[in-house]
């Protein structure tokens, strides 16, 4: 029996591929500016000129928490939806 080879590459779409390396970029961009914000600047002098660029240290904490609370809101709405989609009608004696 012969094996099917398919390239993950050969899959996608032109438009695929940038909307994934898009999401990836944007991503690392995120990646890095949450690290400076809460890694490397704690150890930064407060009146030094890079903390215009960032917010105040308190949201560190408050925006993964809110991204947090959407997603798991997201996610069990999917799960709601596509279990009431699901569903069985019950039988009538």
């Amino acid at each position: 029996m012969r094996k099917l080879h398919v390239e993950i590459f050969d899959m996608a779409t032109g438009a695929d591929q940038v909307v994934g390396m898009g999401l990836v970029g944007f991503s690392l961009v995120l990646f890095t500016y949450y690290t400076i914000w809460v890694i490397i600047l704690p150890f930064v002098d407060s009146d030094h000129m890079i903390h215009k660029y960032f917010l105040p240290r308190e949201y560190s904490v408050i925006l993964p928490g809110v991204a947090a609370l959407v997603l798991v809101l997201c996610v069990g709405t999917f799960i709601a939806v596509v279990t009431w989609k699901n569903r069985k009608p019950k039988k009538v004696d």
